[in-house]
């Protein structure tokens, strides 16, 4: 049985009106037009929905049935419609983010939860991956946006400009260098590192640069998140890097001192990772237009 939604508006006006005549020009269909369209109606659901003589027409017990579900279908079908120009007006969706630890623990929590306040009925899911694995992501439409470290990853994917932040070292309150106010990486290297895990860009930095002063990176362990990071360097197993943004989350909380990094390097820009503006969706497109916004402020370093 195939039911078509104009006659079933047809007749909930028929219904609600109590007269053909005023249901058809309420619908814009001649009166003929619409005393066919619910004959028909009656052909395919095989029941008389109206009785029909001199003095009119007189609804049937099962018209008043058909007419709460009649009107649940077209509820329904309007809900759809709804829901359709919604996604493609961008303002209901779902998008699929992926993003390096540094912009997951310094920007990503205030933004988003700025974004879902405005934007409530899209869904962002979010994912931690290092940079590289950010790029392939979105190269392979894994993901639609990506946030990761600036450089060169390639042509199947677009940069854009996000935000920048500051390396720093974390070091025990009562550490030998908690007192210098800048550091140098051959300050640190003599030291015992809790690094990140292998393949993070911090830990590619200091391998990289350590290399060049021809010094070794004494990396005493490995972790795979920023606090725990910052609770071994608190508990007095190492000094680590790590952004500015991350560290200030932990130091009132644990016993350790954030002192800058003064190398050219640890200035880092984050960017904005898509395969192109043109392949996003309403809702990824509000998202990256957020997230492009200016920040309310950066952090800065603090003794």
């Amino acid at each position: 049985m195939k039911l078509d939604p104009v006659s079933l508006r047809l007749f909930v006006a028929v219904m609600e009106e109590s007269a053909i005549a005023r249901a058809a020009a309420r619908e814009h269909i001649a009166a003929s037009a619409a005393s066919r369209r619910l004959a028909e109606l009656e052909d395919a659901l095989e029941v008389a929905l109206f009785t029909r003589s001199n003095r009119g027409t007189e609804p049937t017990a099962a018209a008043y049935a058909l007419l709460n579900l009649a009107r649940g279908v077209l509820n329904d079908l309007d809900g759809i419609a709804t829901q359709m120009r919604d996604y493609g007006a961008g303002i209901r969706g779902h998008v699929r983010v992926v993003a390096n630890i540094s912009a997951i623990t310094q920007f990503l929590p205030a933004e988003l939860q700025g974004f879902m306040a405005k934007h409530p009925q899209i869904q962002v899911q979010l994912q931690e991956q290092i940079s590289t694995a950010v790029a392939q992501s979105v190269a392979e439409n894994a993901a639609d946006v990506g946030i990761l470290n600036h450089g060169n990853y390639g042509d199947q994917v677009a940069l854009l400009p996000y935000r920048e932040d500051q390396l720093v070292v974390a070091v025990p309150t009562s550490h030998a260098l908690a007192r210098r106010r800048s550091l140098r990486l051959a300050d640190v290297l003599p030291f015992d590192i809790v690094g990140m895990h292998t393949g993070s860009a911090i830990n590619n930095l200091l391998m990289r640069h350590a290399a060049e002063l021809e010094m070794q990176l004494r990396l005493r362990m490995q972790v795979t998140s920023y606090d725990a990071l910052c609770l071994m360097v608190s508990a007095g197993l190492g000094i680590g890097v790590l952004p500015l943004g991350s560290a200030q989350i932990y130091r009132g909380a644990l016993a350790l001192r954030t002192i800058p990094l003064a190398e050219p390097w640890t200035r880092r820009k984050l960017s904005l990772c898509v395969r192109s503006i043109e392949s996003l969706s309403g809702a990824a497109r509000l998202l990256v237009d957020h997230l492009r916004c200016p920040a309310s402020q950066t952090p800065h370093a603090q003794p």
